[in-house]
C-alpha cells in the first residue's frame, strides 16, 4: 500500500477524543511512524508494534490505537483479540457469551454482587476529560460507561470489582468504539490485571513487594531511605493503570499505549523510575507518614515519553527474576502469565479463568493456614507443642490430596 493512502490519522486526537480539531501541521517523522504502525498491524508484527508503543508519542492517536488494539483485518494484536466478539469457550461461572448470541444478551444475566458500587464510581467519573461536553452529553458518557462494566461484570461474574476499575474503563471506552469496548475490557480484565479482581487483595500486595527490590536493586541509598514505607503508596498508580492520577487525556492514552504493549509486571518498574525520578526531593523528608503522602501523589506534568524510555532500560537492566520477591509471585499471577507478551495474546478467557481459580484456592489455603496457626497458638500448651505440631502438618498433607475439604475445614476454623 503506499504511504500516501495510509495517513489518515496524522493528527493527534484532542483531548478527549470526542471531535476531530483541525489539523495542523504534522512532523515527517510522525508521518513515517504513522504508516509503520499501520504497516505493523497488517504485517502482524507484534514486536515492531511494541517498539512504537514505547518510543516518543507512543501510538500517536486514538485512531492508530484502535487499530493496535483490534486491527481492523481481525487479527489479535496487543490484547490478542480476533474479532468485537466475547470467547465462547465458557464454563458455569463465567458466561461469556454463546457465538451468535445478541450483543445485549448479557442484559439479562444475573446482577453482579458489585453492581452498586460500580454505580456509586461511575457517578464520580469523567472528572478530567472529556472536558468539551454538556451536562447530558457526560450524563451519556457515564450512563455508557456503566453499561460497558456492568457487562463486563454480568458476563464473567468470578471477577471482583475494585474501586479505580471505572477508571480503567474510562480510558477504554474513550479510545475504542462501542462494538471493541467491552470484549477488550474483559480480556483486559481476566489476562492483565485479574490479580487486581481476585476475592483477596494478596496478589496484589505482593506485587508491590516487588517494588523496594527494584528500589534496592537500582538505587540501594534510596530504598534504605524509604525502609519503613511500605509500598503501599504506589497501590491507586499500579491498580488502575496511572488512570486514577493523570489527568489529561493524551498522557493517560499515550501511557496505555505501553503498558497494553508490555509485561503486566511493566506497571511496578514504572512506578520504581517515578520513585527514582524524585530522589532528591524524598531525601529532604525523613518522617514515614510524610513519605507515604508524597510517594503516593504521582507529579503532574511528567515527561511521560522519557518516564517510559528509562523504564524500560530499568527493566532491562533488573529484569523479575533478578528479584528476590519474585519468587513469592504465583504461577498464576498476570506477572507470570504475561511475563511472555506474545504468548499471553493467545491465551483465551478459559485459560484466564482457570488461572483466577488456581490463585482463589492458593489464597484459601493460605487463609486457612493463617486460621490454624491462630487457632493453635490460642490453645498452646507446652505439654503438647510437638503434638499439635504433627496434628496440623498431618492436617496440611491431607488437605493438599484433598483439596475439596478445604470449604469445610476454613468454616470450622470460623468458628
Amino acid at each position: 500500500m503506499d504511504p500516501e493512502q495510509r495517513q489518515a490519522p496524522l493528527h493527534e486526537a484532542n483531548e478527549n477524543s470526542s471531535e476531530e480539531s483541525i489539523p495542523e501541521p504534522v512532523d515527517p517523522a510522525i508521518l513515517q511512524k504513522a504508516a509503520e504502525i499501520h504497516d505493523a498491524c497488517e504485517r502482524r508484527d507484534v514486536a515492531l508494534l511494541r517498539s512504537h508503543a514505547e518510543s516518543r508519542g507512543g501510538l500517536i492517536n486514538d485512531e492508530l490505537r484502535q487499530r493496535a488494539c483490534t486491527c481492523s483485518i481481525g487479527r489479535p494484536m496487543l490484547l490478542g483479540l480476533f474479532t468485537p466478539d466475547f470467547d465462547d469457550d465458557t464454563d458455569e461461572k463465567g458466561h461469556g457469551a454463546a457465538a451468535g448470541a445478541s450483543p445485549d444478551a448479557w442484559k439479562h444475566l444475573p446482577p453482579h454482587r458489585d453492581e452498586p458500587q460500580v454505580q456509586l464510581d461511575v457517578d464520580r467519573s469523567f472528572v478530567y476529560y472529556p472536558n468539551d461536553q454538556s451536562d447530558s452529553e457526560l450524563r451519556q458518557r457515564k450512563a455508557e460507561l456503566s453499561a460497558l462494566i456492568t457487562e463486563v461484570l454480568r458476563r464473567y461474574p468470578y471477577l471482583c470489582y475494585f474501586q479505580g476499575y471505572h477508571d480503567v474503563c474510562q480510558v477504554i471506552l474513550l479510545v475504542l468504539g462501542p462494538k471493541w469496548r467491552a470484549p477488550v475490557v474483559a480480556r483486559l480484565s481476566v489476562l492483565r490485571i485479574r490479580d487486581f479482581m481476585l476475592p483477596s487483595l494478596g496478589p496484589t500486595t505482593a506485587q508491590l513487594r516487588l517494588l523496594p527490590d527494584i528500589l534496592d536493586k537500582a538505587d540501594p541509598k534510596l530504598r534504605r531511605h524509604l525502609s519503613g514505607v511500605e509500598p503501599f503508596y504506589a497501590l491507586s498508580g499500579t491498580l488502575t493503570m496511572y488512570a486514577h492520577n493523570i489527568e489529561a487525556y493524551h498522557d493517560i492514552a499515550r501511557l496505555f499505549d505501553v503498558l497494553l504493549a508490555r509485561e503486566a509486571v511493566f506497571s511496578i518498574y514504572m512506578f520504581a523510575q517515578i520513585v527514582i525520578d524524585r530522589r532528591d526531593e524524598i531525601f529532604e523528608v525523613d518522617e514515614a507518614d510524610m513519605l507515604h503522602v508524597i510517594l503516593g501523589k504521582v507529579p503532574p506534568n511528567m515527561d511521560l515519553d522519557t518516564l517510559v524510555a528509562d523504564s524500560v532500560d530499568l527493566f532491562n537492566k533488573h529484569p523479575p527474576e533478578a528479584l528476590p520477591s519474585w519468587k513469592t509471585i504465583s504461577s498464576a499471577s498476570v506477572l507470570k502469565t504475561v511475563r511472555n507478551v506474545d504468548e499471553s495474546a493467545e491465551q483465551t478467557m478459559r485459560d484466564g479463568h482457570e488461572y483466577f481459580e488456581k490463585q482463589a484456592r492458593e489464597l484459601q489455603w493460605a487463609e486457612l493456614q493463617d486460621r490454624i496457626k491462630a487457632t493453635v497458638w490460642a490453645y498452646r500448651r507446652p505439654a503438647t507443642t510437638v503434638g499439635t505440631a504433627l496434628a496440623v502438618a498431618a492436617l496440611a498433607l491431607y488437605l493438599r490430596r484433598n483439596p475439596g475439604a478445604v470449604n469445610h475445614v476454613v468454616g470450622f476454623f470460623s468458628r
